[in-house]
């Protein structure tokens, strides 16, 4: 291997960013001129990383170094805070790295981690126009923004929601009054004793933020959000209101290529075309037919209450894509219901990014007015848990995660909920026809559900795994690498445009790579446990229907055998045998869990975390602690420790 090839290869484990955006840059002349497109590209869109001294030729990255990167990074820091060269500095210290090449003495490289703007920091632009320097980046590379686009960011920054608008010309009688007289009852109905039903209409509308009067100007009236929820389809459509508003709801229910749809709900002049006779209407199709085994109950009042975690998903859903929508962009709301799959579609880009969001807790909503209108009838989670209980949700029912996307031009996010299991049991039987009746048992179930959707898909890559896994990224790059080097998967492509299928070698040859590789004395440490006992590589926790882990533990653990016999053992005997379990071979959360009868969460954070800081355990990858191949073994104590 010669040493540029050396060097690459150091390179892709530095990095370790396939599945994020990542951007190389000569810089053999100084800083490159397209760096800050780059920049602002990734900033307003989902953030990324930039590599300064690596060529890209034929879509190969090429380390070629740079001889003085104290001077460039200088530089750097210069141009971030110069607001005639960038608009916004996002960067920390933490953000721009110099790390030595071993293989080229003298040369480095620089890596510039690129965050996602906030709504309130974007529009991220070069030079004095946001209309002339606005990026975003696309699968293609980075590209000019449109004015529309732009404006649309600006309007995103502003503290006042988008349906608080006042709406000149607008009067009670745009109103569908049958529309607020059924939201009084059903809001009555779950809030009986509520304050604002004592209020007359033009009271509840205000308490609702349906008709506000702006208290600088005097001016008073109908806003946005009280013509969207309430108003008269003919009104919401006027040049002065919401003029490309549109609504539908579409089945696709059969096979026949001639059918577009089985069933529609669209605005055809049926019904009166607000926000929340589409919701009564669209929600009651979503509660049967496919994929959906139990409808509805009815309440006393008439009303549907939902009685499983999937129809609390699907209402969550719904009314998130009708709070979060853009309504001045393009295409309107659209759900598409499959046989196998749900997907919700709304104008608009996220407010947060998809992290933040699958985490939960933080809340940002472009209709706040239209959020407390849903939030009156028990829908539409304020806490920012709205995405994360659809994923709980699904997870109950053993259903492959949800996946949320945006697409650029026109922006949009769509919300898809599979009904497909996660491990359907003929998925299960072509991986065990493909790599061996005991593939489950040699397998973490991250990587039995990465073959799956592998099977399933035809390909995956990192991104796709993010939206399936609670992985973070860069976990998912070393869990499909291990793959790859297993045999499992088959590796196509490069960095950005990496892809992975099924693969066909007998797992039973290599099984745990980065422990074979990494530690070749680990498999022999122990002679009571062979190399190719299914059960010996890190975090094998399901292998316990080839060998007795429960035997196993109770010959060479004793402690493991009293901590599993009470359900409040004494931390120092949990520590005890902990370390019995660690003391000849190296053993992953989910193995400790079977053999103590424990969380595998409870033994990480209380014992297996601090027993690693207090030098007692160490990790198979100590540089990664979340590794999804983690495993501990009790630290070998040297001539002259305690």
């Amino acid at each position: 291997m010669s040493p540029q090839e050396q060097q690459l290869e150091l390179f892709e484990e530095l990095s370790q960013d396939e599945g994020f955006e990542v951007e190389f840059k000569s810089a053999r002349g100084g800083l490159p001129g397209s760096l800050w497109e780059t920049y602002s590209a990734f900033a307003n869109t989902n953030g990324g990383t930039i590599w300064l001294g690596v060529a890209q030729k034929d879509g190969i990255p090429q380390v070629q170094g740079i001889e003085a990167p104290d001077k460039l990074r200088s530089q750097l820091w210069d141009q971030l805070h110069n607001r005639g060269k960038v608009s916004r500095n996002l960067l920390q210290e933490s953000d721009i790295a110099v790390l030595p090449l071993e293989n080229m003495p003298g040369w480095y490289l620089i890596r510039m981690r690129v965050p996602r703007a906030t709504r309130r920091e974007r529009p991220v632009y070069i030079g004095p126009s946001p209309f002339a320097g606005t990026y975003r980046r696309n699968h293609e590379g980075d590209y000019l923004c449109t004015e529309d686009e732009v404006r649309r960011m600006f309007a995103d920054q502003s503290d006042e929601p988008a349906d608080s608008r006042i709406l000149e010309g607008f009067k009670l009688e745009d109103l569908h009054a049958e529309s607020i007289q059924q939201y009084r009852n059903r809001f009555a109905s779950l809030r009986p004793t509520h304050p604002w039903l004592q209020e007359d209409d033009r009271g509840l509308l205000e308490q609702l933020g349906g008709l506000r009067r702006d208290r600088s100007s005097g001016r008073e009236g109908i806003t946005v959000a009280g013509l969207l929820m309430f108003g008269r389809e003919q009104a919401i459509r006027d040049p002065a209101a919401v003029p490309g508003f549109q609504l539908d709801y579409r089945e696709h229910f059969t096979d026949d290529a001639s059918v577009r749809w089985t069933d529609r709900l669209t605005l055809d002049g049926t019904w009166e075309g607000n926000l929340f006779q589409f919701y009564q209407r669209a929600i009651v199709k979503l509660s049967s037919g496919s994929g959906v085994r139990q409808p509805f109950q009815v309440d006393a009042e008439g009303y549907r209450r939902s009685t499983t975690p999937v129809h609390e998903a699907l209402q969550e859903a719904l009314v998130n894509a009708l709070i979060h929508a853009d309504y001045s962009g393009q295409g309107g709301i659209v759900i598409e219901r499959y046989v196998d799959h749900i997907d919700f579609s709304n104008p608009g880009t996220l407010l947060l990014s998809r992290e933040q969001l699958l985490q939960g807790s933080i809340s940002e909503c472009r209709n706040k007015s239209l959020q407390r209108m849903f939030q009156m009838l028990g829908v539409g989670d304020k806490a920012g848990s709205g995405i994360a209980k659809i994923r709980q949700s699904w997870a109950a029912q053993h259903w492959r995660s949800p996946r949320l996307r945006e697409t650029l031009r026109p922006d949009r996010v769509v919300l898809e909920l599979p009904m497909i299991s996660m491990l359907p049991p003929e998925a299960i039987q072509a991986l065990q026809r493909r790599f061996g009746q005991d593939v489950q048992s040699l397998l973490t179930p991250e990587q039995i559900q990465v073959l799956v959707s592998a099977a399933q898909d035809g390909t995956i890559t990192n991104q796709s795994l993010q939206d399936i896994l609670t992985l973070h990224p860069r976990d998912i790059t070393f869990l499909l690498k291990g793959l790859v080097q297993n045999g499992y998967l088959v590796a196509d492509g490069a960095r950005r445009g990496m892809k992975y299928t099924l693969g066909g070698a007998d797992p039973a040859t290599s099984r745990y790579p980065d422990t074979a590789l990494s530690f070749p004395d680990i498999a022999l440490s122990s002679p009571d446990i062979s190399p190719s006992s299914p059960d010996s590589g890190p975090g094998s926790a399901g292998a316990a229907g080839a060998v007795d882990l429960a035997r196993m533990h109770e010959q060479q653990a004793p402690a493991a055998v009293r901590v599993r016999a009470t359900r409040r053992a004494n931390p120092n005997l949990v520590r005890t045998a902990i370390l019995e379990l660690c003391s000849n071979r190296y053993q992953g959360l989910n193995d400790l869990a079977a053999a103590l009868d424990r969380k595998a969460e409870t033994l990480r954070d209380q014992y297996v975390a601090p027993m690693v800081r207090e030098g007692l355990l160490e990790s198979l990858h100590p540089n990664t602690p979340n590794h999804p191949q983690q495993a501990y073994i009790k630290r070998a104590t040297k001539a002259g420790d305690a």
